[in-house]
């Protein structure tokens, strides 16, 4: 009896050992930007893709949308629209991705994402936290959710945002490319200051998605107000709005800010917006610009004084080629420091390099030349 309970439980020990190793077997564990570890496929082909959509291309490369078959549509197209059709016009496999619906706007359905059947979810991290209660659904159906975050503005996000796609994408030498070329930049921005010694100057950023009639929403901790950081600059939406929010117009003339950096964009029905993005002539972006001038007390700011209006464009925020953006913001704060560095040239290096498409347009203007 006794050799027979031993069989029986060395049977058992095969079985369950069987079971797990079927278990985990095509799986790889990742560690998200949240620190959550996640269980995902090794060979994940139906991706459920929420945000980051420039950057999902550039670590996955030319064929990394063959792998999507959900996107949150409308934080592409509707937020980014020439962008959007840049990359339709080049892959016209995008414009036929199941849609999700955006969760900003309250019309994501659960149900179409699971109709799409992905077999992993790669979300935002705010995407995330707006989701709650459903994030639970999708992993009980089978969906694992991990979250990347290039909204912070941070190095440590973006590297870490970077190599969770690159691993999950199999691309993990693409992804740590991306991710070094990124933190060298970041790093050579900081030297540079640390170098020129000055005091930081201070920075108002709005953005330019209502128009000058209505104040517009500033950043405090990330977004721009995080790239005003990294740049050198005294960011006057710090401590007045934790993420973003508009600021006080007589606190902003008040600040009397050095220089002013409009977020432009090429948004759906947004008509008094300032324009910016692929096929946007610098005329059209500076024509949206000068209503902001004739604000009551704008005229008399240094910034406006000094000729330091400008104007870059909110897609370039939280993506792995907002360096370039960062160099721009630095350069105007810190002119000398930054005399041999091209911005814009960076940029269209990095979409040389790693995108399909190339940043003809308008990304990063002065009002004044």
């Amino acid at each position: 009896m006794h050799s027979k309970f031993l069989a029986g439980l060395a049977a058992c020990a095969v079985s369950l050992t069987m079971t797990v190793s079927s278990a985990l077997a095509g799986t790889l564990t990742v560690t998200d930007t949240l620190d959550r570890t996640v269980e995902v496929p090794d060979d994940a082909n139906r991706i459920l893709l929420g945000f980051y959509f420039e950057d999902f291309y550039a670590i996955g490369g030319p064929d990394a949308y063959d792998k999507v078959v959900a996107i949150s549509r409308a934080a592409w197209e509707g937020w980014r629209n020439s962008q959007w059709n840049a990359y339709v016009a080049v892959n016209p496999h995008l414009d036929h991705l199941t849609d999700i619906g955006e969760i900003d706007s309250g019309t994501f359905a659960i149900e179409v994402a699971l109709a799409s059947k992905p077999d992993v979810a790669i979300l935002a991290a705010w995407q995330y936290r707006a989701l709650g209660d459903v994030v639970g659904k999708l992993e009980a159906a089978g969906i694992p959710v991990v979250v990347a975050d290039y909204n912070a503005q941070t190095v440590e996000k973006h590297v870490a945002s970077t190599l969770l796609i690159g691993k999950i994408l199999g691309q993990e030498d693409r992804a740590k490319d991306l991710a070094d070329g990124y933190a060298a930049a970041v790093a050579d921005v900081e030297a540079r200051i640390a170098k020129a010694g000055a005091d930081k100057p201070v920075v108002y950023v709005e953005l330019g998605n209502k128009g000058a009639e209505e104040y517009g929403n500033s950043y405090g901790n990330g977004m721009w107000g995080g790239v005003v950081e990294l740049a050198g600059g005294t960011n006057i939406a710090a401590g007045k709005v934790e993420n973003w929010g508009p600021l006080n117009p007589e606190y902003v003339i008040a600040s009397n800010p050095d220089a002013v950096f409009l977020a432009g964009s090429d948004w759906v029905s947004k008509p008094k917006a300032v324009l910016m993005g692929f096929g946007v002539d610098s005329g059209e972006t500076r024509g949206r610009m000068q209503p902001y001038m004739e604000r009551p007390g704008w005229a008399g700011m240094k910034a406006a004084q000094n000729g330091q209006i400008h104007a870059v464009y909110h897609g370039g925020a939280r993506t792995l080629y907002d360096f370039a953006y960062l160099q721009y913001i630095a350069k105007v704060l810190y002119p000398d420091a930054f005399d041999d560095v091209d911005p814009m040239a960076n940029l269209a290096a990095h979409y040389a390099k790693y995108l399909p498409v190339s940043p003809q347009g308008t990304f990063m203007v002065k009002l004044a030349d």
